[in-house]
């Protein structure tokens, strides 16, 4: 399975803090925001990955991330110079996909929570039909909203409506099998002009292959798109990150730990970030290692 980041857009809500920077590299407490998702995919178990960025943006993330082998993994760009919907990734994303199944997680989304990873994995594992995770909020208008039938069965997904038809929104990470790029292609732009991922879910749904797994209470989705979501997902991060002396989102914790890199690779990343307290983080990490 791949991977793709949509990590475009202008960030205009977040004016004027985003005008020179893409949003995606703002810092969440002390890491990157793009740190998170990347490290959504690869709890997943996936390595091949695609960062979808606007033109100008795409320098700034490879001096961050080069080309992932620091992490095991391969990261490659792609450009989308317009923010024509989320679906979009798939059409952009067609030849490096090449009918694979893939995940898709938006650039400024977080996502925590015990047994997060053996969710991941199982879905991972898809072949055959699409995965969301339906998450309960408080004013569901403003996200994609999802419609159960009376057995519980997700007969529908609507894209923000005035009358939501439940509390459950999409988060911003779905898996597809590989005919996600083919059913992208067939979608029309909406009102606002976009390929909307709600569209192409309902494919899926129309065709019998929607799989919805509920993410409870024990796990926390931010989306980190206004000022405020910003400011509450650094305090979150920092909260569980000093309460319980374990970073998230460490990218090359995350590595070590699923076997992506081996001892001599993170050693290199504590040399790295020798004079920082994410090197130190690193180095409490090694000596663990070394214990174990």
């Amino acid at each position: 399975m791949k991977g793709l980041i949509l990590s475009g857009g202008s960030g205009s809500r977040l004016y004027p803090a985003t005008r020179s920077v893409n949003k995606q590299l703002l810092p969440i407490f002390d890491k990157p925001m793009i740190y998170y998702p990347i490290s959504v995919l690869m709890l997943a178990g996936i390595r091949d990955i695609l960062m979808i960025t606007r033109p100008e943006d795409e320098s700034l993330y490879r001096h961050l991330l080069g080309d992932g082998q620091q992490f095991g993994l391969t990261i490659s760009y792609i450009h989308q110079p317009a923010p024509n919907g989320l679906a979009e990734a798939f059409i952009l994303g067609e030849s490096f996909l090449v009918g694979e199944p893939s995940a898709l997680i938006l650039g400024d989304n977080l996502f925590y929570g015990h047994g997060l990873a053996d969710k991941l994995q199982d879905a991972a594992k898809l072949q055959d039909g699409a995965t969301i995770f339906p998450y309960y909020v408080k004013d569901p208008s403003q996200y994609g909203v999802v419609e159960f039938n009376a057995d519980g069965r997700v007969i529908g997904i609507e894209e923000k409506p005035a009358l939501p038809k439940s509390h459950y929104a999409v988060p911003g990470l779905y898996f597809f099998d590989g005919q996600a790029s083919t059913l992208a292609s067939e979608i029309t732009p909406s009102a606002r002009g976009e390929l909307e991922i709600t569209d192409l879910i309902n494919k899926y749904i129309a065709r019998g292959k929607l799989h919805a797994h509920k993410l409870g209470r024990g796990y926390a989705w931010l989306d980190t798109g206004t000022h405020d979501n910003l400011l509450n997902a650094s305090l979150f991060v920092r909260t569980v990150e000093e309460r319980q002396g374990l970073k998230i989102g460490c990218l090359e914790e995350i590595a070590l730990r699923m076997g992506f890199i081996d001892i001599e690779q993170f050693e290199k990343a504590i040399l790295f970030y020798k004079n920082s307290a994410y090197g130190d983080y690193l180095r409490e990490v090694f000596n663990l290692e070394k214990l174990s």
